[in-house]
């Protein structure tokens, strides 16, 4: 038998656990989701605009000298071909913010 059986624990959880656990979710989606999901776009914004500055040579855009930029690129190399997905992505203008629900 395994060190933890999921079956065992399922049988183990109470009804009050299960509830107070679908209670918490249902709390969270209701007054934070919308401020979390905000926050990790503006996270992503901040994210590529330091990219953008760092190592805007590659899509075309010369920004600061390669010097500093070489020193910081082991540290970006694994966000390297996300980020030239993101800024390379053909967008229409105003379709950042279309689905957000401002003042609710």
């Amino acid at each position: 038998m395994f060190p933890y059986d999921s079956t065992a624990h399922e049988a183990t959880t109470s009804s009050g656990e299960r509830w107070r656990t679908a209670m918490r979710e249902f709390f969270y989606g209701f007054a934070t989701y919308e401020i979390v999901q905000q926050a990790r776009e503006m996270r992503g914004s901040l994210e590529t605009l330091f990219l953008l500055a760092l190592h805007g040579e590659i899509v075309g855009v010369p920004v600061l000298p390669p010097y500093y930029a070489l020193r910081l690129l082991p540290y970006v190399v694994p966000q390297l071909e996300g980020w030239k997905r993101r800024v390379l992505r053909e967008r229409e203008l105003g379709s950042d913010h279309e689905h957000h629900l401002h003042g609710i």
